[in-house]
């Protein structure tokens, strides 16, 4: 099926100069992101925390690498939810719901006491939200014409809305948790969600129709055999669930080796599909080097949820006008600064326009800015309790905003653009994939932080950014021949 725009009107009601429906988009996805990260900044002291306190007691390092697992489930998720999408339902059905299999993993995590819920919330959540981002960001794609200038600018509108909802989501989930505790904060995660489900039901019906359509219906005939080995899927992963093969200390590797090999599978599919003509196959290779470093900076700004929230609890003085803020607060520090710049990084992108720096570009300088970033802890480093001051934090975070605004927005807008036309949300789900894999990775490598080691853990990290930055950079001119006309 054509996923063809037509052409814009003159006379078309915009939204800050961009199609209405981005509105809609804007504000489901700032609901469910007000669900998703406020439910995510409890999570690591939920698990750490005694159970005098309200918690479940688990070491940090286990707690660290499960929150990093589950962070790269969500996103590995998102092949499902982009399957789903691509070969028989459409983007928009599967975001309706997978809207409502979240609000469900939110109300498990609210209702149901000790492993059980958390198992139960976090399954659900996590499959709930791949089917979502996938899909969501794909409805934003479907707003513009091919060559649309006003695409990045479109796309970084819309991260904006992610972060209004990343921002208000902690702070009012750790108020809630501080005053009544844990599940209470849970149950409001649940609540923003049943808010965001209600507002994308009145609105759905005026979304555009290619959001509606199969890009590759799968054949009836093949329902039987895709069915089975779904039936086969679920049965495997009980086994090995009962049989201990898979438990809390190995579900980060296994995490990681199941991203690598879904990543190898995916681009093979892709590649060697006869839907696939020359130039869009030359394109999905252009892709490659920008998935390894969109992999390797999320390795870094997800520890946001590990280290900085390990940090946040024992170095940060967090005392305002003798008022001790909850440490999962700072998670809303990164969404002011992106609500505050995604704006202009948005307009800064318009304004130049095809004089812009190139998606290879953008990227090196992500990754050079994240690896900054980390080198700018170790002046605070081997510090004592209380010893780095609110403002210093906040301007390391100032940091990572900057990185993520030259690669995640610039990412899910040059996926859309790089993508066949029969794989459109598919290649959403290959970004995604890398958002996986570097946030399981990012589990793993906070299971390697510890106050002993704070100089080298940050030296390491930060100039190894560096490295893969300038290296990105070198090889940028030879990634956008390949691009073939794509920026």
């Amino acid at each position: 099926m054509s996923t063809t725009l037509p052409a814009v009107d003159t006379g078309e009601k915009t939204f800050l100069g961009h199609p209405r429906m981005l509105a809609n988009l804007f504000s489901v996805e700032l609901w469910e992101r007000f669900s998703f990260y406020g439910m995510q900044a409890l999570l690591l002291y939920y698990m750490t925390y005694s159970l005098a306190e309200g918690g479940l007691g688990f070491d940090p390092g286990l707690a660290a690498g499960l929150v990093g697992a589950y962070g790269g489930g969500v996103y590995l998720s998102t092949i499902l939810g982009a399957w789903l999408a691509d070969r028989v339902f459409g983007s928009e059905r599967v975001l309706f719901s997978s809207a409502i299999v979240i609000m469900c993993g939110h109300v498990a995590l609210a209702l149901l006491p000790g492993v059980t819920g958390l198992a139960a919330g976090l399954v659900l959540v996590g499959v709930g939200s791949g089917g979502l981002k996938a899909n969501a960001s794909s409805l934003v794609g479907t707003l513009y014409r091919s060559g649309d200038d006003r695409r990045d600018a479109g796309f970084s509108i819309f991260y904006m809305g992610i972060n209004i909802g990343a921002l208000v989501g902690p702070l009012l989930t750790n108020l809630a948790w501080d005053a009544y505790g844990f599940h209470v904060g849970f149950g409001l995660a649940a609540v923003g969600m049943a808010a965001g489900l209600i507002q994308y039901s009145l609105a759905r019906r005026n979304l555009p129709a290619a959001a509606h359509e199969v890009e590759n219906p799968l054949p009836r005939t093949e329902y039987r055999r895709w069915i089975g080995i779904a039936a086969a899927a679920v049965a495997l992963l009980v086994v090995v669930l009962a049989t201990g093969l898979l438990n809390a200390g190995n579900l980060a590797d296994v995490m990681a080796y199941t991203a690598i090999a879904a990543t190898i599978a995916y681009f093979a599919v892709i590649l060697s599909s006869s839907k696939v003509s020359g130039v869009e196959r030359r394109r999905v290779y252009s892709f490659m080097p920008l998935f390894v470093a969109s992999a390797a900076f999320w390795s870094l700004f997800q520890q946001q949820f590990t280290v900085v929230a390990l940090y946040s609890e024992s170095r940060l003085d967090r005392n305002l006008f003798g008022w001790e803020m909850p440490p999962g607060m700072v998670q809303s520090i990164n969404p002011v600064f992106i609500i505050i710049f995604a704006g202009v990084f948005a307009t800064l992108w318009t304004r130049l326009g095809s004089r812009q720096p190139s998606s290879p570009v953008k990227f090196s300088l992500g990754l050079i800015v994240m690896g900054i970033a980390f080198l700018a802890f170790i002046p605070f480093a081997g510090g004592g309790p209380n010893s780095t001051p609110l403002m210093g934090l906040a301007a390391i975070l100032l940091l990572f905003t900057f990185a993520e605004l030259f690669i995640s927005p610039i990412g899910l807008s040059v996926t859309t653009k790089l993508a066949p036309e029969a794989f459109r949300t598919q290649m959403l789900a290959l970004f995604f994939l890398s958002i996986s894999l570097g946030t399981t990775v990012s589990g793993l490598l906070a299971g390697l932080y510890s106050e002993e080691t704070e100089v080298p853990y940050f030296a390491f990290s930060g100039v190894t950014a560096i490295i893969l930055g300038a290296a990105l950079l070198a090889g940028a001119p030879a990634i956008r021949k390949a691009m073939s006309g794509v920026r």
